[in-house]
């Protein structure tokens, strides 16, 4: 019974694939570096925003809202900025209220915040105690570390201010902060009692926002704040919010030329062993060539050949790169990586592209053997 070309044609290309099992195994383990190191990178590219986006919010806040020449800011207009604001660009605001105060033992500075922003608007805050999770409360204050050193108050404690002479109010000390700035030399309380005791209702000195500035949004948001509000003074705080753009572009310029070289490399080595498979293959291809074969069969062989190779060596370079992937998550961002859809297509594109593109010589070589001076032996 007569074997039907097809089965034939997947036959010779199997068998050759077996007897240089040495070869394709080289073949292999580059294209599935290549693949890899792509997937890796590729799911930490289209993750990092969002990634680094987190990890740079623990810096606290990015955004300065005041009104010019010292004056008070309206909460009401810290509100409607808020409100008008895209969805998804502010992760945490506040208006701050500062004021000096009498304490039965000394003179002290108060900070009336919005307590529940504080938790992601000062990630960074040290924290001995319970912190304060409701803006309303007026029972309870935190206090700085500096303070409380100085006052010898700890977690538990009473507190009483003191306002003119007659009225008093008492907090107990929920926490101490430690912040490493001014914070720590100020009782923290709620904003409106804050307002209350200053005699300035509805005012605050500043609002600190924390806004996610992935592609510059922060900074168009702060000119449209500038024309809309001549009146205020509205601007990023530039250590952390220009830091989150540049470190994303140059990490994203660094994954971007880890993976050039890689693949650069991978198509060298493929390249190389293929023209010593060719070489070892030549009286094969004059041989086919003297029974009938046409340039386009031998074109198809050796690209069949690489397609099969190629794409295991693809399947097992997504694997492995996922988890290189999760690897990097872990260390870095403390979080795994989402495997976003573009990826899959991206590996197996790159891949396919450098595996064809180191088959250019070898092929050329397969079609260029003398087929006369090969089958003589000479």
């Amino acid at each position: 019974m007569v074997a039907k070309p097809t089965s034939m044609f997947w036959r010779i290309i199997l068998q050759s694939l077996r007897l240089r099992l040495s070869r394709v195994f080289i073949i292999f383990t580059a294209l599935t570096v290549g693949a890899s190191i792509v997937t890796a990178m590729a799911a930490i590219y289209f993750d990092i925003n969002r990634k680094m986006s987190q990890e740079l919010r623990t810096f606290g806040a990015n955004f300065y809202i005041a009104a010019k020449q010292g004056n008070l800011l309206p909460e009401q207009q810290i509100n409607h900025i808020l409100q008008q604001a895209p969805t998804g660009l502010i992760n945490a605001a506040s208006p701050y209220l500062y004021g000096v105060i009498r304490s039965e033992l000394e003179k002290i500075v108060i900070m009336g915040v919005w307590f529940e922003e504080m938790k992601n608007l000062a990630p960074y805050w040290q924290i001995e105690g319970n912190p304060i999770g409701v803006n309303f409360d007026d029972r309870n204050a935190m206090i700085g570390k500096s303070l409380a050193n100085r006052l010898q108050v700890k977690v538990g404690d009473k507190i009483t201010l003191i306002k003119n002479a007659i009225e008093r109010k008492q907090f107990n000390i929920k926490a101490i902060v430690e912040a490493g700035d001014a914070t720590d030399n100020m009782l923290i309380v709620n904003l409106t009692f804050a307002q209350d005791w200053l005699d300035k209702e509805g005012l605050a000195n500043n609002a600190l926002l924390s806004v996610n500035n992935q592609q510059g949004q922060a900074e168009l948001f702060a000119q449209q704040l500038q024309q809309q509000y001549p009146q205020l003074d509205v601007h990023l705080i530039r250590k952390v919010s220009v830091a989150e753009g540049q470190i994303l572009n140059k990490i994203k310029g660094l994954m971007g030329l880890i993976c050039l070289v890689i693949l650069v490399l991978a198509s060298l080595c493929v390249n190389t062993t293929l023209i010593a498979m060719i070489s070892e293959r030549s009286k094969e291809f004059a041989l086919q060539k003297a029974l009938g074969a046409k340039k386009q069969d031998i074109i198809l062989q050796i690209s069949c050949e690489i397609l099969f190779i190629c794409s295991i060596a693809t399947l097992t370079g997504l694997i492995i790169g996922y988890l290189l992937a999760q690897l990097l998550g872990l260390a870095v961002f403390k979080s795994y990586i989402d495997l976003r859809l573009p990826v899959i297509p991206l590996t197996f594109i790159l891949s396919l592209f450098v595996a064809f593109t180191a088959t250019i010589i070898p092929a050329k070589r397969a079609l260029n053997v003398q087929m006369a001076t090969l089958l003589k032996g000479e």
